[in-house]
């Protein structure tokens, strides 16, 4: 199944002439894995741990292993509309775990196994979740918690050994043959809960529908997939939506091979030779993973890496990162933009659309975005405003869950509002300044936190940055940086002026930093977003006890 015509060379035709064809009854398992049966002997997956070890499964493993799941939670009492949650990392048990979730009609909800204690009983309790699928690693966690979730009626353990709530003891204990439940389109598949960088995570509703909606944009960003031989990979997280519906799902989608590599932290090296092993040609990288590689020497060169595309998303990628990628990768990356509840909606391709650093692209066929006031009407070129996506897309979330009213704060004029500021060029690509809640008032000027980062990347010294606004008397605020240092350069007064003056010259003097902070590691959501929030926090904190 390829949307995108591979022979196509004009992006904005694309877009004029693409048109959705929605089928009445939709089901993610079928579209990603029970349709590929004719290719039944295709390999599927490619898993790795940190210690080495390798396995592969092909698309009749996980028919076979997924219907045996299926019949083992329906064991449990699951039905449709249930909750499931998976609080796993990348393994083959985490595909397997969602392909019967869907098969039942159930409702998927991904935990990152990176959550504390109070994170996973936030949203199992709000989820109402009815079953756990549970780690080895966060199994005790899990369980400890059982006697305060009144909803949770089963922990199931993944690698916790001999045991009858084993994942794999349940598994084999099911029949082999299940009958999928039939789903519409419109029916809720996945709930995801927001990263929270401004305020408590809500659980995004996913449709079924939702599957096909993220393919245009799949298919340009990497710049025409499928071709033949091609892997994939992502270092990103399965339990957020960029590692799930921007990748593992597509990559099963078009009964590609995907590389689940089940690590722990990203190590850059161990990253290069992954794609190395495995001849990855395209791969999703967030900009805080870029960042890292940029320790490597000449990584392209030095692991002769064979990658054709890369798309990168989750913050800003900035013209710094573009520029490193085309010489140190090989490759042009293709930045992407959207959210949990309106996913892969802005992008570039590079195979047919010339990119501007620094620029999100546009959107992508089959979806409306636009710039829009308060109003909720569309502003001219150049003008800033509210990013907004129209809502008659069949990537739209179904809603806030058990919030409708935070649901409908988000729409106007059937313009889904963002919160993300930005402009449109002339030439219809759009620009992200910022959150609304990050973006600098500083005398009278308005400053996007990301053109501040990407200048900062490009001092030597700088591997991550992150810019806030500082209350100021004078000014309301002033641009304060926080600095994470590469390896070799130490923190010093003559170091952070240096850094000032190496902004100011590239931007101009009213947005370059005028306070820096060394700082060891930026805080960051599960998802490999900078946390302002939390930075601005600490500066409140910081006044009130001067």
């Amino acid at each position: 199944m390829q949307l995108i015509d591979p022979a196509a060379t004009d992006f904005d035709a694309i877009r004029r002439d693409f048109r959705w064809s929605i089928p009445e009854r939709l089901n993610v398992a079928q579209q990603v894995c029970e349709r590929h049966q004719q290719h039944a002997e295709r390999v599927a997956v490619y898993t790795e741990n940190a210690a080495g070890d390798r396995a592969e499964y092909r698309f009749a493993d996980l028919k076979e292993f997924s219907d045996r799941f299926a019949n083992a939670l329906r064991e449990h009492g699951v039905g449709r509309g249930d909750r499931v949650a998976i609080v796993l990392p990348q393994t083959i048990e985490t595909i397997i775990a969602h392909l019967a979730i869907h098969k039942l009609g159930a409702v998927s909800l991904p935990l990152a196994i990176l959550f504390g204690p109070e994170a996973l009983e936030y949203r199992l309790r709000d989820s109402g979740a009815r079953v756990a699928i549970v780690h080895a690693s966060r199994y005790d966690d899990v369980r400890e918690l059982e006697p305060e979730l009144p909803d949770l009626e089963h922990v199931i353990g993944c690698r916790i050994g001999d045991d009858d709530v084993e994942f794999w003891h349940l598994l084999e204990q099911g029949d082999d043959e299940f009958q999928m439940v039939t789903t519409r389109a419109d029916d809720p598949a996945c709930l995801i809960y927001t990263s929270g960088t401004t305020g408590p995570p809500k659980g995004a509703l996913i449709a079924h529908r939702a599957v096909i909606g993220n393919f245009t944009g799949f298919e340009l960003s990497q710049n025409f997939y499928p071709q033949a031989g091609d892997v994939f990979w992502t270092p990103a997280d399965w339990a957020w939506t960029g590692g799930l519906w921007d990748a593992l799902m597509p990559a099963l989608n078009y009964a590609t091979p995907i590389v689940a590599f089940e690590g722990g932290g990203f190590d850059p090296e161990r990253a290069c030779r992954l794609m190395a092993d495995y001849g990855v040609t395209n791969a999703f990288i967030p900009p805080t993973a870029l960042k890292m590689l940029r320790a490597i020497p000449e990584p392209g060169k030095q692991f002769e890496l064979k990658l054709r595309a890369v798309m990168s998303a989750g913050e800003q990628v900035g013209e710094e990162l573009v520029h490193w990628g085309r010489d140190a990768l090989g490759v042009t990356l293709n930045e992407m933009w959207g959210q949990t509840e309106f996913n892969y909606i802005v992008g570039n391709c590079a195979a047919i659309l010339e990119p501007k650093p620094g620029s999100m692209g546009k959107p992508y066929p089959g979806h409306r975005v636009d710039v829009i006031d308060d109003a909720g009407e569309v502003v001219g070129d150049g003008e800033e405003g509210e990013l907004a996506a129209c809502c008659d897309d069949p990537v739209m979330f179904l809603g806030y869950w058990k919030n409708d009213e935070a649901t409908q704060d988000k729409i106007t004029n059937n313009w889904f509002r963002t919160g993300d500021v930005g402009y449109r060029d002339a030439d219809g690509f759009l620009w992200f300044v910022g959150r609304k809640d990050d973006v600098i008032s500083s005398a009278g000027y308005r400053i996007g936190p990301g053109e501040i980062e990407d200048s900062l990347l490009g001092h030597p010294a700088v591997l991550q940055a992150a810019a806030i606004g500082k209350p100021d008397e004078l000014r309301g605020e002033i641009v304060k940086a926080f600095v994470v240092l590469t390896d070799g350069f130490e923190p010093s007064d003559e170091l952070a002026e240096e850094i000032q003056q190496s902004v100011r010259r590239r931007l101009s003097a009213h947005e370059y930093p005028r306070e820096v902070e060394f700082i060891d590691e930026l805080p960051m959501t599960t998802t490999g977003k900078v946390r302002r929030i939390e930075l601005r926090q600490r500066e409140r904190d910081k006044a009130a006890k001067t």
